[in-house]
């Protein structure tokens, strides 16, 4: 299952421009001008935002399968750091800054609930959802509304193109499955829609690619 995610590292990175961009502008309806939150990050990988965010004052969770990818993490952005193992996941590490506001979980996502690791006032999903097996996503959205804090703000990315064309990953995700997904929980508004589509795209089948975000709130 997550060799998809390796799969995705690449497309990830290539989007990494557009959707930073997008989080900087729409970061004041997501932070709320709200000082110390607990922000998780599923499937993490090396996304820099993390330590933006922990240079703000909040304190940053994410969870990611490649022990590569988070040791690089923390050497690219030059942050000392321990590890130690999970006892309730056997095999799967955390690895903690040396300041303690970052702790990255080595572990399949769908174990991280033994973890223990508390509630969280935000989420930013930026292409963790898009990276998962379409028959897994109710199991993943479970996951992140049991780990969401009363009040809490969920910024979620997904790609819209023709699923017909491409069988992913990224997988396409419809409006619709959002609101299957989160609306029994959630009230969802989609903040923005940007062409995403390069030539590169091309080689995928389709001929268009869009990326949307939302804001997933507490109905």
């Amino acid at each position: 299952m997550f060799g998809i995610y390796r799969e995705m590292l690449y497309q990830k990175l290539t989007l990494e421009i557009e959707i930073k961009m997008l989080l900087k502008k729409h970061l004041d309806t997501f932070l709320k001008d709200e000082s110390g939150l607990r922000v998780f990050f599923p499937l993490c990988g090396k996304a820099v935002e993390m330590k933006w965010f922990a240079d703000r004052g909040h304190s940053v969770v994410g969870v990611e399968i490649s022990e590569l990818g988070i040791r690089e993490f923390f050497t690219e952005q030059n942050l000392s750091y321990s590890e130690e193992p999970i006892m309730e996941i056997p095999g799967a590490k955390v690895f903690k800054s040396s300041l303690g506001n970052i702790s990255l979980y080595c572990c399949n996502l769908f174990d991280l609930p033994r973890a223990n690791i508390g509630k969280f006032d935000r989420i930013w999903d930026r292409g963790s959802l898009v990276a998962i097996n379409p028959g897994d996503r109710k199991r993943y959205a479970d996951i992140m509304l049991s780990l969401a804090r009363k009040g809490f703000h969920y910024l979620l990315c997904v790609l819209s193109y023709d699923p017909t064309k491409h069988a992913g990953p990224p997988f396409y995700v419809p409006d619709a499955e959002i609101k299957s997904l989160f609306g029994s929980v959630c009230n969802s508004q989609c903040l923005e829609k940007v062409d995403v589509f390069e030539e590169r795209h091309k080689s995928w089948g389709i001929d268009y690619l869009v990326e949307k975000l939302y804001l997933l709130t507490e109905k």
